[in-house]
């Protein structure tokens, strides 16, 4: 259980992430990069770019990651006789069982 809370808040913190980069980056190629017209930029437009659209695809790749290991360790309500529901499980403290569906007459 402890492990499936682990890569679920990996997984909000990388969509969190990966929805930021995305809005920064401009479809035409403008976004983060054109707001430094500076002459002493640390990096280039086009590095700038670069760096956001490898950003976006490690990020990506990571929450694909992330969504496929979350598959083996979601928690399974496993008892002896197998997997059981939370429901069938309450209806069979209280020794109630399941009334069958019973279709009423046509209209």
């Amino acid at each position: 259980m402890g492990v499936y809370i682990v890569i679920s808040v990996l997984i909000f913190i990388v969509c969190v992430l990966l929805v930021l980069v995305v809005l920064v980056q401009n479809s035409k190629g403008g976004g983060l990069a054109s707001n430094f017209s500076s002459s002493n930029q640390f990096m280039g437009v086009r590095k700038t770019a670069d760096f956001l659209e490898k950003t976006t695809w490690v990020l990506a790749i990571a929450l694909l990651l992330l969504s496929m290991m979350s598959i083996f360790v979601i928690p399974r309500g496993t008892t002896k006789g197998g997997v059981n529901s939370e429901l069938k499980q309450q209806m069979d403290d209280n020794g109630t069982k399941p009334v069958p569906f019973t279709p009423g007459p046509k209209k």
